[in-house]
């Protein structure tokens, strides 16, 4: 996916202009900024949930077989099942009847699996943790069998080992099923040692980098000036590695 000159906003309100990035295929990007600075407004327009107010998306307008979309609303719907939701996935695939075949079933059951659910598949939706309750939604996403796939802060209401669980999910992703997976998230510090990139958000546009590059560079620092660590600490960090 690649953005070019790109304005986001409400109506006549612009949010954030003359944004430009490449998503490369196969890569775990993460989307960071301050508050206010356009990160949902931005991801919802890539998405195509909302129109752009200047500039370009390339591919334009995806529809439900190139993009799965997992936002941070969350799901209430005691009647379905973990399975239910998952198979959900599957339904810009299957007819108006809603008459799912043997190789719909089976990518459900993988798509449990690869989210390591498959023994709650029976559960209620409401009966499960918040953790439990965010894999059930981006195995949904899996299902729905798409190269790209967009998640609203995914890493909020979890706890910290959750919150590196899902990340780390994220990037077997990319780097086993090859799917490209930008998230927004204010996670800064785990997010910044997990992803492949970044998308910084704010007044200078749109900048974009591995973590490592950014941090070097001050973009970080610049951006996130009261982060308990600095780029100094960052580039010990992928030193270590």
């Amino acid at each position: 996916m690649k953005l070019e000159k790109l304005s986001i906003g409400y109506g006549r309100q612009v949010v954030a202009k003359d944004l430009t990035a490449v998503l490369p295929a196969g890569t775990l990007t993460a989307l960071v900024g301050s508050n206010g600075s356009g990160k949902s407004t931005l991801l919802r327009t890539v998405a195509g949930l909302q129109p752009s107010l200047g500039g370009t998306i390339s591919p334009a307008k995806p529809g439900p077989k190139e993009v799965a979309v997992v936002l941070t609303d969350r799901i209430d719907a005691p009647a379905l099942t973990v399975e239910e939701i998952v198979g959900l996935g599957r339904i810009p695939h299957t007819p108006l009847s809603g008459h799912m075949t043997k190789a719909d079933r089976d990518i459900i059951d993988r798509s449990l699996a690869l989210c390591d659910i498959t023994s709650l598949r029976k559960k209620s939706i409401r009966e499960t943790s918040d953790g439990e309750r965010q894999r059930a939604m981006i195995a949904r996403a899996i299902a729905q069998d798409t190269p790209l796939i967009l998640l609203d802060e995914p890493t909020a209401f979890l706890d910290f080992p959750a919150k590196v669980e899902i990340l780390q999910l994220l990037l077997r992703l990319c780097r086993e099923e090859g799917k490209t997976i930008l998230l927004s998230t204010h996670d800064l510090e785990i997010t910044f040692q997990i992803v492949d990139r970044l998308w910084l958000i704010g007044k200078e546009g749109l900048q974009e980098g591995t973590p490592q590059e950014l941090a070097e560079s001050g973009a970080i620092a610049k951006l996130f000036p009261h982060l308990p660590f600095d780029a100094q600490d960052l580039r010990f960090h992928f030193q270590q590695q």
